[in-house]
């Protein structure tokens, strides 16, 4: 009943009250379960000290799969531009009115998802839910929703991401699709990039292959740390954990 009258308040009031890594911020109230994760300090810390560590007032960062907006309002205080992308309608819609409440103006968003060529592709919730953080292109069931795509080369060729110092991916599974098409950018810009895996969500049969690929596609970063920080070099990808699991990497020159 106290939960319901809450959710009803903030509604009310239009915002949730809460913050990121210690910022303050005004989030929208239809997510007030996960602010309030947030807000204590219980979601992705790990994530958080990535971008504190890579993020700079004279740099760029490009988000890919921003969800609602937490990785993008808090770096968007940290670096000079974000460039993100958000696919899914139902999140992108929040995404923009997290931006409205907090006033950013230093983030270009697109409702739009990677891809490796321009076109139409369905995609849908693994649990099902509309807006939900784990929309992906490797889901197209009957609640999905269309979503139009474009190759990196043509977002690249239209963009100047010569300050890029972080990329963030975190596409639910798409990243074995898209990733190979970034790999002449990231071998020319070294920007550090922020993986996360999903390998669970493929056939068991294909995961060591699908694995083994991404971790030879990245082999020419210097550094491969795991979310803790903790350098485990590439080969970790291909490591039982990461084959049954989710897990996330950064690398970095």
């Amino acid at each position: 009943m106290l939960t319901q009258a809450r959710k009803m308040f903030y509604r009310a009031r239009g915002y949730y009250a809460g913050s990121l890594n210690g910022e303050r911020f005004r989030l929208d109230p239809y997510h007030s379960k996960f602010w309030r994760k947030a807000t204590a300090g219980l979601w992705e810390p790990e994530t958080f000290a990535v971008l504190d560590a890579h993020l700079k007032p004279e740099s760029d960062y490009l988000d890919i799969g921003a969800w609602i907006g937490p990785t993008v309002l808090y770096g968007a205080r940290r670096a000079r531009h974000v460039w993100c992308f958000e696919p899914d309608p139902t999140a992108y819609r929040y995404l923009a009115w997290n931006m409205d409440l907090n006033n950013v103006r230093n983030v270009s968003a697109f409702g739009v998802a990677l891809s490796d060529r321009f076109g139409v592709a369905r995609m849908a919730s693994v649990r099902g839910e509309p807006g939900d953080s784990t929309s992906s292109l490797l889901h197209d069931a009957a609640h999905g929703s269309d979503a139009l795509t474009i190759a990196w080369d043509q977002f690249e060729a239209a963009t100047d991401l010569s300050s890029v110092s972080l990329v963030k991916m975190d596409i639910e599974g798409a990243e074995y699709m898209v990733l190979p098409s970034l790999i002449p950018f990231l071998k020319v810009t070294r920007p550090a990039l922020y993986l996360s895996t999903h390998a669970p969500l493929l056939p068991e049969a294909q995961r060591q292959d699908r694995m083994a690929k991404l971790a030879d596609l990245l082999s020419f970063y210097p550094s491969c740390r795991n979310a803790n920080g903790e350098e485990v070099g590439e080969q970790a990808l291909t490591a039982p954990t990461s084959l049954n699991g989710f897990q996330s990497f950064v690398f970095s020159a």
